[in-house]
């Protein structure tokens, strides 16, 4: 062991005489190992994002939406007195007590409806959601309590004024105080603050078309609380539809109920009904079945669409993922790259140190040791290329989080990988030099000019 240790000191020396040529020798496999790790933490990043997504938007979820006509659209003659027999009622309770009932898979709904306005206490005022749920919304979304208590059956049936709010309405309005208890006024109703949600560090905004809401600045209350103290917009449509309904006007025209929905805007009662199923393999055929349900009970009329915001984010995790795997395969040619580079100049190292092979040999050394000696050499020389690579992998993963606001994950695994890898290459593009340069016969070498 000791010769062996004697030939690991010689490659060291014969690095340190050749200084710049082994920093540039090994430049292939700081930025292969350096690129690999970053790769690395970007793909990590995004599947913990996606997962982090994926339990705000809660697991086997299928979100209704009510699909709005944009204000002013106007419809032709032909497709009014189409739709005239037609009506509607859009999304409402009806429909959330029809799918609980109906639907096998269920496991879990909810009816959904937000308003935006302007929350006051203590004279302060500042700009909030205000959203109409039931109990079962917050198991659905995975929202867990920090203080207080969700909504009992009383409060839910009868539309008390009581609420529930995220951690930042706390932290504007009670940072100094248990709100457990208190009032606040949003618009112009008074609620009184029954719950404290937990603080969410995951930032959702992007996603709230697919049904995330972003909790720590929202307020909850009871969806009766919604309709009889806010909006009911189905009371307004049947208004609506009843003052309407076969009013003639210039060519013989006919203003049907569907033709003053439009007219009026938004005619649904929910903003979203959340459906939880209890399997993940029965979300597309309780999606279809969901999508005839509704279309039935709407009089054949499309005026909703309905979304599976998992399944949005697992494919949107796949093109990710095929986008990192892309990614690591180039990378990862810096690394096979690098390795030639050591390879190449090993050989151009045995050829420029015959004579000290030659002089190695005739004095005793044996083949193992020109092995050991040209092999320690390759193999120093990646491994500090690696070491170097996964410095500056790790400074690069947190430059990006940093500067470009991607999410990196560095693991202790990606970092122990790279640098097997390094030292892997040195070995492998190490050993056919080192193995020719102690095949060498000794006279021959002595001889070389």
């Amino acid at each position: 062991m000791g010769r062996y240790l004697h030939d690991i000191v010689i490659a060291i020396e014969s690095i340190m005489a050749n200084q710049l040529r082994s920093l540039l020798t090994a430049l292939g496999i700081i930025f292969g190992v350096a690129a690999v790790i970053t790769m690395l933490a970007i793909g990590r990043g995004a599947q913990q994002e996606i997962l982090e997504q994926i339990k705000m938007v809660g697991v086997n979820n299928i979100v209704v939406s009510p699909i709005l006509e944009a204000p002013g659209a106007s419809s032709s003659e032909e497709s009014v007195e189409k739709e005239q027999k037609k009506f509607s009622p859009g999304l409402t309770l009806k429909d959330v007590e029809a799918i609980r009932k109906i639907l096998p898979t269920v496991k879990q709904v909810s009816p959904e409806i937000s308003m935006n306005s302007f929350v006051i206490k203590d004279g302060k005022r500042e700009s909030a959601k205000l959203i109409g749920i039931s109990n079962e919304y917050f198991d659905i979304y995975n929202l867990p309590l920090e203080n207080g208590s969700f909504f009992n059956e009383y409060q839910e049936e009868n539309g008390i004024t009581v609420c529930v709010i995220g951690a930042n309405i706390r932290k504007k309005f009670f940072s100094k105080t248990d709100p457990i208890g208190k009032y606040i006024k949003f618009d112009r109703v008074w609620l009184k603050i029954v719950g404290v949600l937990e603080m969410s560090n995951v930032n959702l905004t992007r996603f709230e078309n697919i049904g995330v809401n972003v909790m720590n600045d929202n307020i909850y209350i009871p969806v009766k609380t919604m309709l009889m103290r806010y909006q009911n917009r189905s009371l307004v449509a049947s208004r609506l539809k009843s003052s309407a309904g076969g009013v003639r006007v210039g060519r013989g025209m006919v203003i049907s109920s569907m033709s003053t929905q439009s007219a009026g805007g938004n005619y649904h009662q929910l903003d979203k009904i959340i459906v939880q199923v209890n399997q993940s393999e029965e979300l597309n055929p309780s999606t279809e079945v969901l999508a005839r349900m509704i279309l039935r009970r709407h009089e054949g009329l499309k005026d909703f669409e309905i979304t599976v915001p998992e399944l949005l984010l697992k494919q949107e995790q796949r093109t990710k993922d095929v986008f990192n795997i892309v990614l690591g395969a180039i990378a990862s040619i810096s690394l096979l790259v690098g390795g030639i580079g050591i390879m190449n100049i090993m050989f151009a190292s045995v050829m420029e140190r015959i004579k000290e092979i030659g002089t190695r040999l005739a004095i005793g050394a044996k083949k193992m040791d020109i092995v050991v000696q040209f092999l320690a050499e390759a193999v120093l020389i990646s491994v500090s290329g690696g070491i170097l690579g996964v410095i500056i992998g790790v400074v690069s993963s947190a430059l990006i989080t940093k500067f470009a606001d991607i999410l990196t994950v560095v693991s202790p695994g990606s970092v122990i990988v790279a640098f097997l890898v390094s030292a892997s290459v040195g070995v492998i593009f190490g050993y056919s030099p080192a193995k020719r340069a102690s095949e060498r016969d000794p006279i021959e070498s002595l001889r070389y000019e």
